[in-house]
């Protein structure tokens, strides 16, 4: 099953939010424009939020171990320099490589 890790940036709260996903990166990225989550979720405190950049993982379960690495990083720079850097996200997807999943 393909997965995306995305990043959303909201120009207005000049932060970033990450998340991961098994539905098209778009469709969720409308779910969180239209509060499809709640009112009280981070994402509903902006509605300017944009893809910033995503990252195709092999499976829902390293899509979910890139995304807590990128927020264990706490810090925009590295964020950044994930879009600059497609090694960075190489070096990502395959120390997340989940056992049995194909590369």
């Amino acid at each position: 099953m393909e997965s995306h890790v995305y990043i959303l940036h909201s120009s207005s709260l000049n932060q970033y939010y990450i998340g991961s996903t098994i539905i098209p990166v778009g469709e969720r990225i409308e779910r969180h424009l239209v509060e499809y989550y709640g009112d009280k979720k981070f994402t509903a405190k902006a509605k300017d939020w944009i893809s910033f950049f995503s990252i195709e993982c092999k499976s829902k379960e390293q899509a979910v171990q890139v995304e807590n690495h990128i927020k264990r990083m706490k810090s925009k720079k590295y964020i950044e320099n994930l879009s600059k850097y497609p090694e960075m996200v190489h070096k990502l997807l395959e120390r997340y490589l989940v056992p049995g999943s194909s590369r």
